[in-house]
């Protein structure tokens, strides 16, 4: 900025407000404001008459050349925000205007506070035939008096119309700032079964209490979006956030009413909480014109925070907000926010008309021109702002896959698949999410979605998602799924008794067949007797009550979940020894290991028992002992071999010999006795069978 230090005759004169427009009395005229019905209350004070003056009154002097120039303290009516304006937005304030307000909440004056007058006027003319040259304005809180000085060196000029004005953005209270989502899907159309691009969460103009009857013109309109801008208000940073509209509504009224444009310039506003505000009117998702940044406003967006980032930067919050709406702009038109652009000036103080201008998709106002805005500290973290903006999405993998099951390093399914995902990259910086099916585009989901539902065929498919980035950037997870809706083949399953102990109980195996083509995963038995078992697994053993009825469930489940179930039936009976026919000599054996406490015994050779019954399986019940010999059985008239009895310790109640049948019928067992040479004495308990 240029300082000259002059001292300037002051003249504190009225403005009485019509409209948009401001008439001065004369310097003797009482200080008269009025209340504007369309917006706040603004008040006019004119630091120099129209035109240009040298007319100049020293007030004290530190040297010959430099001069300071003061308007006494005035009293006024509430306001929050001041800014300096002149006739011709072309000229140049030669000097330092500085400003002190007395607040309402303390009754102290601030120090001297600059403001800042190195930025050009940004319209591109956009503002019409009452455009004025203009300093930043500045934020002061509920103040009620104010006072100006210029300090330049002497031989300066005052560019003509020289004024302070005062903003009470607060005179009409709005309903409140209000968070709302914009509608708005972008630059164009969506292909079918795409969401609709999410528009940052922002308040909008109605939340933030715009006065639209400021804005006399319809917005204009640009190409698709090239370059997003990066400024700072230069208001100061002692405001709270829940101050923030009202800032947004004092700069609306200074740029429309102190700077003669049709609305305010920047596209967006930020908040150092990372409150997003809607700027200039027209819809976010448009290329609207707007006047920022001199020479570039064409096919070009701007985001202003609010405050001065010289020295300090912005916070987190604020840089993912910048971040945020920088590639929501930029990625709605295939411009990577990373990248760079060759652009063409339309006449700035730095780009005459027609010179190029190689920039970064995402810059700052100084790149432009010649001005310290974004300030050092905000310019400093563009870099980061462009990471963050144009970057792809990160970390994203499948956090569970739904109706799937994994074995053996692949994924199975019934049909109905659902994957769900994660990523973590914020929902904030996401466009979109997309499911794909064998390499096909299925479904879109919102980027606040994790989940999705896929059907699929029978067969193998890939099944991947992709995420995108509102850069446009995207990445993809995948998986491999093997669709297999039929359940597994399940024959009827078949009880048998098996050898062992009978006590009120007799051994039994359950057996079954299944299959799959993919594979069987596991088989549940219920009932009589219970297990969870292996895919491989075809039986099991267990025991069941005699004289009850027994019922098992099978159900096998194949990898993709499917599952078929089978029953059966049957009830074990004992026939006692005392119930056959006999052949030969047998002698009864009393004791409490026998079942019902007897069995007989016989030992000459040829002796006999025959059983004749009707069921599925059966087994004759024999004691054993280290003496003991050996018998020969007969089913249904047929030799089915010899059995040896012997055993090295005492057993009882002893199942030695079982057959099973897959039907039931009518069945003849008879057990002769060996006579084995030196134990030809045998101990027989009974016959087992199941009906």
């Amino acid at each position: 900025m240029r300082r000259k230090r002059l001292a300037v005759r002051l003249f504190l004169v009225a403005a009485v407000l019509a409209g948009s427009q401001c008439s001065f009395a004369s310097p003797e005229t009482a200080l008269r404001v009025s209340q504007d019905r369309d917006g706040p209350l603004w008040q006019s004070f004119a630091l120099a008459s129209a035109p240009a003056t040298r007319d100049i009154r020293l007030v004290s002097a530190r040297s010959g050349a430099l001069r300071t120039a003061e308007m006494p303290r005035r009293n006024t009516e509430p306001f929050s925000l001041l800014g300096a304006s002149w006739n011709d937005p072309r000229a140049v304030a030669e000097g330092a205007i500085e400003v002190r307000t007395r607040s309402i909440e303390t009754g102290t004056w601030t120090p001297w506070q600059l403001l800042e007058t190195d930025n050009p006027d940004a319209s591109g003319g956009a503002g019409g035939p009452r455009t004025r040259g203009a300093s930043d304005p500045l934020w002061v809180g509920p103040s009620d008096g104010v006072q100006a000085r210029m300090v330049a060196t002497d031989g300066g000029s005052v560019p003509a119309g020289l004024r302070v004005d005062l903003i009470n953005p607060d005179a009409e209270e709005p309903t409140g700032p209000r968070l709302e989502l914009v509608s708005g899907g972008g630059s164009g159309r969506r292909a079918p079964g795409l969401p609709a691009r999410p528009v940052p969460r922002m308040v909008t103009r109605a939340g933030w209490g715009a006065n639209e009857s400021l804005v006399k013109e319809a917005p204009s309109y640009t190409g698709g979006i090239q370059v997003v801008f990066v400024h700072h208000t230069a208001t100061g940073n002692g405001y709270r956030c829940g101050q923030s509209a009202g800032i947004v509504r004092g700069i609306e009224a200074y740029q429309v009413r102190s700077k003669g444009w049709n609305d305010i310039g920047y596209n967006f506003l930020v908040d150092k909480c990372g409150n997003i505000f809607e700027g200039r009117r027209g819809g976010v998702h448009r290329s609207v014109l707007g006047a920022h940044t001199l020479g570039f406003n064409d096919n070009s967006s701007a985001i202003a925070l609010i405050g001065n980032f010289g020295a300090t930067p912005i916070p987190l919050a604020a840089r993912a907000s910048v971040a945020q709406l920088a590639a929501y702009k930029l990625g709605a038109w295939g411009s990577p926010p990373a990248g760079r652009v060759r652009m063409i000036s339309g006449g700035s103080d730095r780009y005459p008309a027609g010179k190029p201008a190689l920039l970064n998709r995402i810059s700052g106002h100084r790149d432009t021109g010649r001005t310290a805005c974004p300030g050092n500290a905000l310019y400093a973290q563009l870099p980061s702002i462009r990471s963050i903006a144009g970057a792809a999405p990160a970390g994203l993998r499948f956090q569970s896959l739904g109706g799937a099951t994994l074995y053996a390093g692949k994924y199975y399914s019934r049909g109905l698949f659902q994957p769900l995902w994660n990523v973590s990259t914020p929902t904030r910086m996401l466009d979109r999410f997309e499911v794909w099916l064998d390499g096909r585009f299925l479904i879109g989901a919102p980027a606040g979605h994790r989940r999705s539902r896929v059907r699929l065929t029978p067969g193998v498919h890939t099944v991947a998602v992709k995420a995108v980035h509102l850069s446009g950037r995207t990445a993809l997870t995948s998986a491999r799924i093997i669709a297999d809706p039929v359940p597994p083949t399940l024959g009827t399953p078949q009880v048998a008794l098996r050898p062992g102990t009978l006590s009120s109980t007799v051994p039994v195996r359950l057996g079954w067949s299944a299959a799959d083509p993919n594979g069987v995963r596991s088989v549940r038995v219920t009932g009589t007797t219970r297990a969870v078992l292996g895919g491989t697994v075809r039986s099991v053993n267990g025991s069941a009550r005699v004289g009850e009825a027994g019922a098992w469930t099978v159900t096998a489940a194949d990898r993709a979940g499917n599952v078929r179930s089978a029953s059966v039936t049957r009830t074990p009976v004992v026939a006692p020894e005392a119930g056959a026919r006999r052949t030969g000599t047998w002698r009864t054996l009393r004791d409490p290991g026998f079942l019902g406490s007897e069995a007989v015994t016989a030992s000459a050779g040829r002796a006999s028992l025959t059983w004749t019954f009707t069921g599925r399986s059966a087994a004759l019940v024999v004691g054993r002992t280290a003496s003991s010999g050996r018998v020969r059985i007969f089913l249904d008239g047929r030799d089915q071999g010899v059995v040896d009895l012997r055993s090295a310790t005492a057993q009882y109640r002893q199942a030695v010999w079982t057959r099973m049948w897959p039907t039931s019928g009518r069945h003849t067992v008879r057990v002769q006795v060996e006579g084995t040479a030196g134990r030809p004495a045998v101990m027989i308990d009974g016959l087992a069978y199941l009906r």
